[in-house]
């Protein structure tokens, strides 16, 4: 009798979790687009103070998710983290609503709780729902990024027309909105992700193939990878900050500024068709770069894109405007590197981590996303004190360091990633 052969097609539980977290991505961009429009325009905080407090919203929403994942680890399981974390999201987007200070610091605090619970419980239920079929994992990934940036690109476009025509009330209530068709998707495909969303007993065979050693090398190479990478997030999170007041003030454009944000997500959604097909083409040939590569690959276009931002400063946006192109190249560059990163760290994490801890490190990866924007926050205080093309030059500094560091432990990543392969795990 021929043995069974394995699911080629992707399970119907992914395309709950592409529609869940879509919405849910539109809550998290429209904060994006408008935050620190809102803090300049209406509540008329100055450059550092609207830094503080960006850059601390970006980190307390991806540093929630370590508690988030061990939370779902350890006492609620997958499926009740999103749900509770979803309703907080919610309810967070309609307290911002009330256009009142005190709100809104209430507010900043609820969608990061929630996101906390939400963010890196989603991810996990992805990657579980290929235990049968891991060699479809990373396209599952690339699937679901996908479902990621249709909501970042609906999001500023939105948020932006909301807010011309009925104020910041309404722009920042269209999120909470977002929420409960998130989890409308969540609740009614429940029977697709149940299986994926149970979490592991201590006891399960999944979890008892790896030694305590194993585990230990595993959890350490992936925190190594992941403080790295959150340098990548340093200079992606600029788009809410530097770049969308350079979009104001140093771009000749009869667009909203907040519009512009929407070029990078359209750009992934394009990009990821292409290199899905670029890294297919190369596998069949055994030339495809392996994740780590992928993911310094990454780091590289980032830098590349800010180096076109800094040429824009030199040839006239340092003290006057410029043509619109530049800045959307460079949202073109920072989307290919995030098609070559992010979704592939996330398949990572999901691949490699010890299995009762799934959680957990999906949580650290979301804290790498945390120190990331939290910083993009103290370096975009310095927008006002240097040129922009000096302030561009500084990121892509930053970012080839970065690189060459995450060079250096390739060749541990990779033979971490060859003992996942040959267990299984």
């Amino acid at each position: 009798m021929a043995p069974e052969r394995p699911p080629r097609s992707h399970p119907p539980g992914l395309y709950v979790l592409f529609f869940t977290e879509l919405w849910e991505r539109y809550s998290f961009y429209s904060m994006m687009a408008i935050l620190t429009l809102y803090m300049d325009e209406a509540l008329r905080f100055d450059a550092s103070r609207i830094g503080l407090i960006y850059g601390g919203y970006i980190g307390g929403v991806y540093l929630m998710p370590l508690a988030g994942g061990l939370i779902a680890d350890r006492l609620l399981g997958f499926y009740r983290s999103v749900l509770v974390g979803g309703m907080l999201m919610m309810f967070g987007h309609l307290v911002l609503a009330v256009e009142s200070l005190p709100f809104f610091y209430a507010a900043l605090v609820l969608l990061a709780v929630g996101s906390g619970l939400l963010k890196p419980n989603v991810s996990t239920i992805v990657g579980n729902l290929y235990r049968d079929r891991p060699e479809l994992r990373d396209a599952g990934f690339n699937l679901f990024y996908m479902g990621i940036n249709l909501g970042a690109l609906i999001a500023p476009i939105a948020v932006a027309w909301f807010r011309a025509r009925y104020g910041w009330s309404v722009a920042f209530g269209s999120a909470a909105g977002a929420m409960l068709l998130s989890l409308t998707c969540f609740v009614t495909g429940r029977r697709h992700i149940m299986g994926a969303a149970a979490r592991v007993a201590s006891d399960a065979p999944e979890a008892e193939t790896m030694s305590p050693d194993e585990a230990r090398h595993r959890v350490v190479t992936l925190l190594a990878m992941i403080a790295i990478v959150s340098v990548f997030w340093l200079a992606f999170y600029q788009n809410g900050f530097t770049l969308t007041l350079w979009a104001r003030d140093n771009t000749v454009t009869g667009f909203a500024p907040e519009t512009f944000q929407s070029v990078e997500p359209f750009g992934v959604i394009v990009f990821s068709f292409a290199f899905v097909f670029l890294w297919a083409w190369m596998g069949r040939r055994g030339i495809e770069p392996s994740t780590p590569v992928k993911i310094v690959i990454g780091i590289v276009f980032v830098a590349l894109a800010f180096a076109v931002m800094a040429v824009a400063g030199l040839a006239g946006g340092d003290t006057g405007r410029v043509s619109m192109w530049w800045l959307v190249g460079a949202y073109l560059l920072v989307a290919v590197g995030e098609v070559c990163l992010s979704p592939m760290g996330l398949s990572l994490v999901n691949r490699v981590a010890p299995p009762r801890s799934r959680g957990v490190m999906m949580g650290a990866w979301f804290v790498g996303l945390s120190a990331g924007g939290y910083f993009s926050g103290s370096l975009g205080a310095y927008w006002n004190v240097m040129p922009h093309s000096r302030f561009f030059l500084l990121v892509v500094g930053i970012l080839i360091a970065a690189a060459f560091v995450l060079g250096l432990l390739i060749p541990r990543m990779r033979a971490m990633l060859e003992r996942a392969d040959a267990v299984g795990t």
